[in-house]
Parts: structure tokens; sequence; C-alpha cells
């Protein structure tokens, strides 16, 4: 028999920490107030799940914010265009840590039937750090509400020691798109986007280039 002794992974920790982690993340998790941002038709089956036959204020859900600085869940439902991205990415930033973000239905997932569409963003995680996704063509209230569950299980499971908004560093905000011309641009490659755009005018300063010999 060997002398070593086991211990449980749930036991590695701080005993302390390990509890009050559960009691943080249980007081959290019946604690959410969303921020509804409806874009088409599956902003219907967001308010059918906060309805009474469903009830999500059994969860301390009811009280949905039109306010970004009072909400720590947004819900995105509905086709994302380009033009609306850059609102979206700004009342995200907006909201205080931590926070959290479900795509609700196939449009805010992947475009849906507007896929590839020239106004259309073929899903928000592109802009956003999504972290349920929610399928359905709208999904059923009951659909949103298993999304809500997959929050709850995400928000237990953190601890207090690695959860990031109780770091020294602050935490990065999401890079708010421009709509320059047909499309998106990220800001973050603006610098590499002016070098090609003055590339060609450097060459055209030396003139025009020299013909190859046939």
């Amino acid at each position: 028999m060997s002398d070593e002794i086991t211990v449980p992974d749930e036991l590695k920790g701080n005993v302390f920490i390990t509890k009050l982690s559960e009691l943080y993340g249980w007081g959290r998790k019946y604690s959410l107030w969303p921020m509804f941002f409806g874009l088409a038709c599956c902003a219907i089956e967001f308010m059918a799940a906060a309805a009474a036959r469903f009830d999500t204020g059994r969860w301390g859900m009811d009280l949905a914010r039109a306010s970004p600085r009072q909400a720590d869940l947004i819900v995105i439902s509905g086709t994302v265009t380009k033009k609306m991205v850059p609102k979206i990415v700004t009342l995200y930033n907006q909201m205080a840590e931590p926070k959290y973000v479900i795509s609700m239905g196939a449009c805010a997932t992947g475009g849906g039937p507007f896929k590839e569409g020239y106004n259309v963003v073929s899903g928000i995680d592109q802009f956003l750090p999504v972290d349920v996704y929610v399928p359905g063509c709208p999904p059923t209230p009951e659909g949103l509400i298993a999304g809500y569950m997959a929050v709850h299980e995400k928000i237990q499971n953190e601890r207090i020691n690695d959860v990031p908004w109780y770091e020294k560093d602050p935490i990065p905000k999401a890079p708010v798109p421009l709509l320059g011309g047909p499309d998106l641009i990220d800001p973050r490659h603006m610098d590499e986007i002016r070098a090609r755009v003055r590339a060609p005018q450097s060459a055209a300063v030396g003139g025009e280039p020299e013909k190859e010999d046939a």
C-alpha cells in the first residue's frame, strides 16, 4: 500500500477561498440583470421567456435593464448589421465587470439566413467574447433559459482568486470597429491599412516602373 496521500481536487486550494467562491458564485448567478438587445424576431422569444409562463424572475433575472451601467449580461438576439456593431461593442464596453454575453439565435451566432449578406455580420463573436450560444431560428424560451443555466454554471465555477476583474491590471476594452465604406475596419489594424494605402503612392512618386524586356 502506498503511503502517498491523495488530495481531492476540490481541496487542493485554500478551503476558505473554495467555500467563499461557492457562496460568491451562488449570489452572482441568482442576481444577473440582463440588458436586452433585440434586433429581430428573437426579441419576441426573449420577452416570452421573461413573461409569466416561463418567469425568469425565478432566478433573479426579471429586471431587464435598458442601461449598460446597470447590467451584467447582454443578450444579442437577431440580425447584426455592420452599421449596428459599433453601437453594440460600445454598450458592451460600458458594462461593468463581471459581464457576460449570450448570442441568441442563428443570426447573432453566424448570420443565419442572411449570412454573407453585404450588410450583415457573420457572428457577433468576431467582435465580442461570447460566453454562451443559443441555437435556433428563433430559439424557444426553453432554449434561452437553457442558455441562462449555462451562464449560471460558468459563474458558479469561477474562483475568486482566478477571476480577471480582481487582478491588478485592468481588463482591456473590446475594440470598437469603424464603419469604413462597405465594410468594418478593426482599429488595431489601422497602421497596416495606412501603410498599404501609402505604398502605391510612394511608388508613383518615383515615376512609372520600367517595362521588362519582351
